[in-house]
């Protein structure tokens, strides 16, 4: 199972690296949370997350709680849940339906 997903803005989208990490920060992170990962993710790797875009997605409960960098400090930007139509940073263009992201995932 997937625990997490980055992604880039085109332009600073990383070259092919040859290490087992990144060296350009992403510009949004999503964290998926699992009983196991809960309070690592949440309380121990978002407060020190160098991104300006968290996703917190709970499977479980099937929520998504969004969140934007600001001043230094993270700002809820939305929390959506079942099968909402969502429109979020980074990908507020695009409506799709939260359903279709916990497919696979419980």
């Amino acid at each position: 199972m997937v625990s997490g997903l980055a992604g880039w803005k085109r332009e600073r989208l990383p070259v092919e690296e040859n290490t087992n990490w990144i060296s350009v920060v992403p510009d949004w992170i999503c964290q998926i949370l699992s009983q196991s990962t809960y309070r690592l993710d949440k309380v121990k790797k978002m407060p020190i997350t160098e991104s300006d875009i968290f996703w917190l997605m709970d499977p479980l409960y099937r929520v998504l709680d969004a969140y934007r960098m600001e001043s230094g400090k993270w700002v809820a930007s939305g929390s959506l849940y079942e099968d909402d139509k969502v429109r979020v940073e980074p990908f507020q263009e695009i409506e799709f339906r939260l359903g279709d992201m916990w497919l696979g995932l419980t």
